[in-house]
């Protein structure tokens, strides 16, 4: 279920009654035994030995499905002794190899990581060249013009001593040409036909003048750029001018996203109780832009847990994204859910604000033997922002090739309020090398976070005036109102 944009909350905050669980269960036996006890998802905690891939407990597991170890039950986020801090759960969200290298046409790579070291193919450039418009000259001055120029693409004749031709700029250079003559420095005699060079002081160019040598930016075989480099516009401009057609990448990881709850509407005004999806709209960008991925699919699924299941079961994506169900609500099925597919748990709450009750999960893998995993997202729409920077955007990354940025850190302009014990994710803006903190940073806000430069992510207790914070980018900054 996903919270309504007004409310306050990271989701229905209540437990499930007597009533309520019953009707639960009446829904979940409709299902085929999965092989794991719909009591407990397997942890990441979990020895092997505790749940079995046939899903029958073992000796040593309770019958309720429910490890010693006290790892939550399915319908509930874990309880605060279970909360991972906010730094290891981004440690463990990058925790996975990159996907497959794939051979890509360069208009196809951008956003994408060199998988191999990119190599010049030829010398840089890979003849000599003009760098200006002008003449090519051929020894001492003045010159005798030949012939009617040489374009750029055009295989000029040779040049002999005391002549020149007319050159366009990226033209090959004649063979016995030593220097260009620019075209404002050079005039035509109308007498006799000759060209003089007007540039004050004696002598003609010095050899080399305005040509551009070949191999002067790089020779065939250099290491123009190392493999983990991020295939950008100029890379790709690199990369052609070396001789490349196609280019050697990490696959990109394909998403689909899960957009959970019967009170949202997809157009129109709020009515009725139902309010519109503000996730739906705003997280392809996010997950295709600093995450990297390619989103395939977007689709609302109802607050019940078997379309729920069958949407995580029939899955291909290597990421499923979902948004809401996370917390223990009445209609919260995303613990049931994963616990019937035998999924595994690898964060179950994260020590944050907004947005506590995310969650990362390992799926069992697809049919061709590929890992799939799930990050489960709060509703509330800055929770959910809070839970996409937190384990999406580092998962993806990661599966793309992508390596870690250096992270960017700014002084604050005032105080900055903290949570007494967990990490705090506030909406800022930057203004004169400072960051300072915006208004309506609340679970279920945008408001602030559409004029934001930034998430500072700020330390239990807060961070002082002048102190410095990290912060997290976020895409297409607007313009302040």
């Amino acid at each position: 279920m996903t919270a309504a944009p007004s409310s306050g909350g990271t989701g229905v905050g209540t437990l499930r009654t007597g009533v309520e669980r019953e009707a639960s269960a009446v829904r979940s036996s409709e299902f085929p035994s999965c092989g794991v006890p719909s009591s407990g998802v397997p942890s990441a905690g979990v020895p092997s030995s505790g749940v079995p891939s046939s899903g029958v407990p073992s000796a040593g597991v309770p019958s309720s499905g429910v490890p010693s170890s006290g790892v939550p039950s399915a319908g509930g986020p874990a309880s605060r002794a279970h909360a991972v801090d906010w730094e290891r759960a981004r440690s463990l969200a990058r925790d996975v190899p990159p996907l497959a290298v794939v051979g890509r046409p360069l208009g196809e790579a951008v956003g994408q990581v060199l998988a191999r070291p990119l190599a010049a193919l030829t010398d840089l450039p890979p003849f000599d060249s003009s760098a200006m418009d002008g003449w090519a000259v051929a020894g001492a001055g003045p010159w005798r013009l030949r012939g009617r120029g040489v374009l750029a693409g055009a295989q000029p004749p040779p040049l002999v001593d005391g002549t020149a031709v007319p050159i366009a700029t990226g033209a090959r250079l004649p063979s016995g040409a030593g220097a260009v003559l620019r075209r404002e420095h050079g005039e035509v005699d109308a007498r006799n036909g000759m060209l003089l060079d007007r540039t004050a002081g004696p002598g003609s160019p010095a050899p080399g003048r305005d040509i551009r040598p070949q191999g002067q930016e790089g020779r065939s075989g250099d290491v123009l750029l190392p493999a983990g480099t991020t295939v950008t516009p100029v890379v790709l401009g690199l990369a052609a001018a070396a001789g490349y057609d196609r280019l050697t990448v990490y696959r990109r990881p394909v998403v689909e996203l899960l957009v959970l709850g019967d009170e949202l509407l997809e157009s129109g005004l709020p009515r009725a109780g139902r309010v519109r999806d503000a996730l739906g709209p705003l997280l392809p960008h996010w997950l295709r832009g600093p995450g990297g991925a390619d989103v395939t699919g977007r689709r609302l699924v109802s607050d019940d847990l078997r379309p729920l299941y069958e949407a995580l079961r029939d899955s291909t994506a290597d990421v499923v994204v979902t948004t809401g169900s996370t917390a223990a609500g009445p209609v919260d099925f995303l613990h049931d859910a994963l616990a019937r597919l035998g999924a595994r748990l690898l964060v179950d709450s994260v020590a944050v604000r907004p947005g506590h009750p995310m969650l990362l999960a390992e799926l069992p893998p697809r049919a061709d033997g590929r890992p799939r995993r799930l990050v489960g997202l709060p509703g509330n729409p800055l929770a959910a922002v809070a839970g996409t920077v937190t384990l999406a955007v580092p998962l993806l990354r990661r599966l793309g090739g992508h390596q870690d940025a250096e992270p960017l850190r700014a002084p604050c302009a005032a105080a900055l309020p903290g949570h007494p014990k967990d990490t705090r994710l506030l909406p800022v803006r930057r203004a004169g090398g400072e960051v300072a903190a915006l208004p309506f940073d609340g679970p279920a806000m945008l408001r602030g976070l559409a004029v934001a430069d930034g998430l500072a992510v700020v330390p239990p207790g807060g961070v002082a005036a002048g102190g410095d914070v990290q912060v997290l980018p976020v895409p297409g900054p607007c313009p302040a109102p």
